[in-house]
């Protein structure tokens, strides 16, 4: 008995290999996009970045399909985006570009990768209690894919970095920005994936996957900086009023929290009114 208690001990202090294999699939992409940089292979560089995105959309989906989700899973997959969506984009678009710019270029990168661990820290405390079907602010990977796209599409036009520092410091500040911003953006996850879909669906994935392999640079930038755009367009058409509190500061999640509770107390504070009002009625 004690030895099996031993062994069942040892197991639950392992870790799950098959979804932290693909975490650090995704977190060798976003070091090889740095070294790439570093050698100047931008467009390398930038399509690493692509592939970690799809390794860490892989990573999550694997730990639910196979029942292997962990805290540490979770903690580990942190660090990787934080990698891969954070210093190697800045990183990648610094070396490309921003060098140019002195010390305005070094900052813009710090501020997209300050960004990015504040987005992500923020996204860590909300798991359980923010709506699933959108993100506040504009996720990691998808700012990551704005920044990897520009790159790679300017190097497919064959445009130096140099002529386009201040386009690329423009656009990695707003990334950046954007990230830590309280634009509602569409997670997508409420798309049923196990659902049965007409036959004409798969001929259009199918359409939509040759369209992005004739000119993928083209086409995947476009996609992002326009999911990018979405953000700030549908929030500013679903609210009422435009407030600071709907772009900056304090999240919606947490100010309809305050609400509830108000009213909570409000309700408490009538009930007991309406209890002590019976009571001297009845003395």
């Amino acid at each position: 008995m004690t030895e099996q208690k031993v062994s069942e001990g040892a197991r639950q202090k392992g870790i799950f290999l098959l979804p932290n294999l693909f975490t650090t699939a995704g977190l060798f992409s976003g070091f090889y996009a740095i070294v790439a940089s570093m050698n100047g292979q931008f467009e390398a560089a930038a399509i690493a970045i692509f592939v970690a995105m799809i390794f860490d959309g892989v990573d999550g989906r694997v730990a639910r399909l196979t029942n292997t989700e962990s805290a540490f899973g979770a903690e580990y997959d942190s660090m990787a985006d934080m990698v891969s969506f954070g210093i190697a984009p800045a990183l990648v678009v610094y070396n490309w570009a921003l060098n140019d710019l002195g010390k305005i270029g070094w900052l813009a990168a710090f501020v997209y990768t300050v960004a990015a661990a504040l987005r992500l820290a923020r996204f860590n405390t909300q798991v359980g209690i923010a709506d699933k079907r959108f993100f506040q602010g504009l996720a990691s990977p998808a700012a990551a894919a704005v920044i990897a796209g520009m790159v790679w599409f300017a190097q497919d036009l064959e445009f130096s970095g140099n002529n386009l520092e201040f386009v690329a410091c423009f656009i990695t500040i707003i990334s950046g920005l954007l990230m830590v911003s309280n634009f509602k953006y569409h997670s997508f996850k409420g798309i049923d994936l196990k659902g049965r879909v007409p036959f004409f669906v798969v001929l259009l994935m199918v359409l939509v996957f040759i369209v992005i392999a004739v000119k993928p640079a083209v086409i995947l930038f476009t996609l992002f900086a326009v999911y990018a755009i979405s953000g700030p367009v549908y929030t500013i058409r679903t609210v009422k009023k435009l407030k600071i509190e709907h772009v900056v500061g304090d999240d919606d999640l947490e100010c309809e929290l305050d609400e509830a509770e108000a009213k909570q107390a409000e309700t408490s504070a009538t009930k007991e009114q309406a209890s002590s009002a019976e009571a001297e009625k009845t003395k």
